[in-house]
């Protein structure tokens, strides 16, 4: 038996610790004036790179081949982008109780991102659910993600943050959407040499986050937003995340499973239905937030990580079910995000990779 990564052993996503390394660092040394402005700059560049990679990796076809299954698909974006933010607004009754006005801002953002992907087919994949409805239930997130959110945010947030504007959408638009485009474009000529390269251009995708948080970080730190967070204010941020989750784990099943779904599709739904994408997030959150990213984003870390520890136990559990079906079989896709993730104990299947990525 292949005795298991040391990264499949840990309860913590080691892309967690870089991340928070990242915060410390920004913490310590904040960029300031022209190294600022050089950060800012940089950090642009790397998200509008980092979507024109979504772009050339995202297979055209295979998810207009998942449309067929579109009743799964319309759950997803249902829960995702309807039941999730709905969920969203019933947390302001927690502010001023558990959570400051700012930290409830950030936690009705992570509402409004889009689902992971490559988590999601990882998890599906162990649970020996319906994988080739996940990667198309994830990437179809994504691409709806790159417009629904920021117009979401525009809505629900209003001008209460970061100043959401036509102006923000158009910027949105501009850096996000324009380089996706592209890269589905010129997928046909550098389709081929992205998946041969994907390993390396992983490192460009998790540098590129790295970089986004560092410079997000640090204007926190300028402009002194961290003393606006207590710990007794993180604990009372973590408390209602784990309640946000353990309400979508809870939908995703039994509403799929009063929709008459299958048990490998309830999987998938269940997966890709009740979680967020970090890879997505931050980026639309350092373009729509501005000097307040920091704070934005920090519900999203969190709800992110708590996600991938939860749903690693239920997938184990899950992979031990009676199946009333048999799995789908994993057409070995890459759709890809840019965060990784360590591959559960205990999994039998590989799904759409070992090394699996998740936003």
């Amino acid at each position: 038996m292949k005795r298991p990564h040391w990264s499949s052993r840990i309860p913590i996503d080691p892309y967690i610790l870089l991340l928070l390394g990242t915060v410390g660092l920004a913490a310590l040394l904040p960029a300031r004036g022209t190294g600022a402005d050089l950060a800012s700059g940089a950090s642009t560049a790397a998200i509008a790179f980092l979507f024109f990679l979504y772009g050339a990796r995202l297979s055209t076809r295979e998810a207009l081949d998942g449309l067929r299954h579109w009743r799964l698909h319309g759950t997803v974006l249902a829960c995702t982008f309807v039941v999730f933010p709905l969920l969203g607004l019933v947390a302001r009754g927690f502010v001023p109780v558990l959570l400051t006005d700012p930290l409830y801002q950030g936690l009705l953002f992570l509402t409004l991102v889009p689902s992971t992907i490559q988590s999601s087919i990882a998890f599906t994949s162990l649970a020996r659910g319906n994988v080739p409805a996940a990667i198309c239930a994830g990437s179809f997130s994504s691409l709806v993600g790159i417009v629904v959110t920021p117009l979401l945010a525009a809505a629900l947030l209003g001008g209460g943050v970061g100043g959401f504007s036509a102006d923000s959408v158009t910027k949105i638009v501009l850096q996000l959407l324009v380089p996706f485009v592209a890269g589905q474009v010129l997928r046909r000529w550098i389709g081929e040499f992205v998946t041969r390269h994907r390993k390396v251009l992983g490192l460009v995708d998790r540098g590129s986050i790295l970089l986004v948080v560092y410079t997000a970080f640090s204007q926190g730190m300028v402009r002194g937003v961290w003393d606006q967070v207590s710990p007794a204010r993180l604990g009372g941020l973590l408390a209602v995340e784990a309640v946000l989750l353990a309400v979508m784990l809870l939908l995703t099943w039994y509403g799929a499973k009063a929709l008459k779904f299958g048990r490998a599709d309830r999987v998938a739904i269940q997966f890709a239905g009740s979680k967020k994408s970090l890879a997505a997030g931050l980026p639309m959150a350092s373009v729509l937030f501005g000097a307040q990213a920091s704070l934005a984003v920090l519900p999203l870390m969190l709800f992110h990580q708590m996600q991938l520890m939860v749903c690693a136990v239920i997938a184990k559990r899950r992979s031990h079910d009676p199946a009333d079906e048999a799995p789908a079989e994993d057409p070995g896709a890459d759709p890809g995000e840019d965060v990784t993730v360590p591959t559960p104990v205990g999994s039998s299947r590989t799904g759409a990779g070992t090394g699996t990525r998740s936003g």
